[in-house]
């Protein structure tokens, strides 16, 4: 448990890095805060005197307490871009860091990451740490992006201090921000079609549906049924989200079996989801890809690496990377008409998971 002037110190802090206390203004008084917090003076003080020597507040004699119009500790020389994925060591991640890198060491820019594990308390945590240090920029893959994000006000606090910010792979729908993403519908739609294209009629979704790309995802999949006239079955999606990924294993055992009549066809969230798949059936005694099709999508490292060649659909990964870097560079060094969005295309990739039935 945080001592107790720890609490008031980390959540003064908290609402000064997302603007609820503005530079220049007044926080409350030592006795509202005794008052708000059940603590004596002395706690108050303590916290008051750590958040002064960290830059955050400076005191007035017979005045008050103020946030200090220094507290972001920029300091001289090279400049730094902030960096905060979902993850960090795995999937697409790395591929992802090493574009932004690349292109950031081009105008000697040092980089400064953090993950969120795609958990909100753990986005807010790296967001006030970005604000703290002062970052000159910020790339952000956003945490469950498909859901309410309390922490809207912490970039609100970055445009109010004209730190340009992008995201990548998603974005907030709350918010007005340049992004760098997939075409996540097209993806999906290229999938489906496939299949569909192959004699496939019943045909499965795997999708995750707490992030944005789930959510358009699956909406590429709905728009292939229905150009080609197919019935969007609810009981042929299996849905999971972050909190759920734990368990997709055996929901997808049950899953399968369940629909083992059912389908010929299963298009995934993304190739580690596909490559899930292709676990359980195995484990199932569904053969691949005879009694069941499975596409992924991203074309990971872990798609390339597996000991079957999965079907999938190109990511941009280390260009996307490359490309937000290069927009925040950009923007610090005043360039006009940058592109608010931009939208790769993915490109069908074959392998071994996909066959041809009932084909005339």
């Amino acid at each position: 448990m945080k001592p107790k002037y720890q609490v008031i110190l980390d959540d003064i802090k908290s609402h000064i890095l997302s603007g609820t206390y503005k530079a220049g203004e007044q926080i409350p008084t030592e006795s509202a805060l005794q008052d708000s917090y059940n603590v004596s003076r002395q706690t108050v003080r303590k916290a008051i005197l750590e958040l002064s020597n960290e830059g955050f507040l400076r005191s007035e004699k017979g005045s008050g307490t103020y946030v200090s119009s220094q507290y972001r500790s920029r300091t001289g020389g090279k400049r730094t871009i902030g960096v905060i994925t979902t993850y960090i060591s795995d999937y697409i991640f790395p591929s992802i860091i090493r574009g932004i890198e690349s292109r950031l060491n081009e105008d000697n820019y040092s980089l400064l990451l953090a993950s969120t594990n795609n958990d909100i308390a753990q986005e807010k945590k790296a967001l006030e740490m970005m604000l703290s240090y002062g970052v000159d920029g910020l790339i952000v893959e956003p945490t469950r992006s498909n859901v309410y994000n309390p922490n809207i006000a912490y970039y609100l606090s970055f445009k109010e201090q004209e730190v340009p910010f992008t995201m990548i792979n998603a974005y907030y729908e709350e918010l007005e921000v340049p992004f760098f993403c997939l075409d996540d519908v097209q993806s999906s739609y290229l999938a489906t079609r496939e299949l569909i294209t192959n004699g496939h009629a019943q045909i499965g979704l795997v999708a995750k549906m707490d992030d944005l790309q789930g959510k358009f995802r699956m909406k590429g999949y709905i728009k292939a049924l229905g150009e080609a006239k197919l019935r969007f079955q609810p009981e042929h999606v299996l849905s999971f989200d972050t909190a759920t990924k734990a368990d997709l294993s055996a929901n997808l055992e049950a899953f399968l079996n369940d629909n083992r009549d059912a389908l010929t066809a299963l298009v995934c969230y993304n190739d580690e989801v596909g490559l899930e798949a292709v676990h359980v059936c195995r484990k199932l005694g569904i053969s691949i890809p005879d009694e069941l099709s499975i596409i992924g999508q991203d074309n990971s490292y872990i798609a390339k690496t597996a000991n079957i060649k999965l079907t999938t659909l190109t990511h941009p990964q280390e260009q996307m990377g490359h490309d937000a870097a290069d927009w925040i560079i950009k923007k610090l060094q005043g360039k006009k008409d940058l592109p608010a969005n931009t939208y790769y295309q993915p490109v069908f990739v074959p392998g071994e998971t996909v066959r041809a039935i009932n084909v005339e």
